[in-house]
């Protein structure tokens, strides 16, 4: 029996919307003023996404297994995948590590870094920030290795422009409250320059990222990602973006690589997963909130997807946790 479309909303603006569930949960930043020589390793941060914009003079980064990447006045780079690199003054000077290098902490997640030999002065902005949805996780899995973007002088990127120049000031003169302007301006352009690449990059023209610009597949993603616990069936969503039943399932399964009703499975055993990790409810809410009708129908779907029961992860993941705590935690003390 066909089930009517549960509280579909076609979204005209599909990649919109996912882009909407991005919350972005700022880890740390670090508001340098480098002097040439100087040259500063990063390691890999795990499930971070990390950003530096060139306020003043310039830099290379360098990617392990890249070419050099040069950065002027105005650059913004992207590393969204927790791959070491380099930021220097020269490709060719040893490196320092990241957190070898002293600062002046400013407040809880801002610091300001002075390094370097004394010649030419560079001014640079670097943050790492962590994605919370699952969302966005799917999102960075099909990112490049770097997303570089030169605003500075470009009048067509005004917008970025006229906020990176916002970002220089305020971290020159970091008057009080400037941490925190500059912290949820950094936010903003991260999202910003997200957007520009999706518009821009061939990568983007294809699979997933693809599927949510297409007006009627990304309308179906769309209403799956907001409302991940309703009763959806191949004929309620065929119908709610003006398809039939076979037309639906065929390009759906085409453009995203899985069939509808198999992506709903794994849309909502992704975002229980996120759930039970971060501890933020009981099996049984988190059940109901993603349309099972009972606690044990839902760990039986569970364990069928990953192998492991809700319990045992949420206990391993618990167990983890504490052992890390007691050493260090993701971003090393300073």
């Amino acid at each position: 029996m066909d089930q009517p479309t549960p509280n579909a909303s076609f979204d005209t603006d599909p990649l919109g919307a996912s882009l909407h569930l991005l919350r972005l949960e700022g880890t740390f930043y670090s508001r340098g003023e480098l002097t040439s020589p100087w040259s500063i390793s990063v390691p890999p941060l795990d499930r971070l996404l990390s950003f530096i914009v060139v306020t003043s003079g310039r830099c290379w980064l360098v990617l392990d297994g890249q070419q050099p990447i040069r950065l002027e006045q105005g650059s913004l780079a992207l590393i969204p995948h927790p791959t070491p690199h380099r930021v220097c003054s020269d490709p060719e000077l040893p490196p320092l590590p990241l957190f070898d290098i002293p600062v002046e902490k400013v407040s809880e997640r801002f610091e300001v870094m002075r390094h370097g030999g004394g010649g030419e002065v560079t001014r640079t902005m670097y943050g790492c920030i962590r994605f919370d949805h699952v969302a966005a996780q799917h999102l960075i899995r099909h990112l490049p290795n770097v997303i570089r973007i030169d605003s500075w002088e470009e009048e067509s990127s005004s917008w970025l422009q006229s906020t990176l120049r916002f970002i220089a000031r305020e971290a020159s003169q970091l008057r009080p409250g400037g941490e925190t302007v500059i912290t949820r301006l950094a936010d903003v352009v991260v999202i910003q320059a997200l957007r520009a690449w999706l518009d821009s990059a061939p990568e983007a023209e294809s699979g997933w990222l693809a599927a949510l610009r297409d007006p009627q597949i990304g309308g179906a993603l769309s209403m799956i990602h907001k409302d991940p616990g309703a009763k959806w069936s191949l004929e309620g969503l065929a119908r709610a973006v003006g398809m039939s039943r076979s037309a639906f399932v065929a390009r759906f399964s085409a453009m995203v690589g899985s069939a509808p009703m198999a992506y709903v499975t794994h849309w909502r055993m992704n975002l229980a997963r996120a759930r039970i990790v971060e501890k933020s409810a009981p099996l049984s809410t988190i059940a109901l909130d993603l349309g099972y009708q009972s606690e044990a129908a839902f760990c039986r779907a569970f364990k069928r997807h990953f192998s492991v029961s809700p319990g045992s992860l949420r206990r391993d993941t618990s167990n983890s946790f504490e052992a890390q705590t007691n050493e260090r935690g993701t971003l090393p003390a300073r």
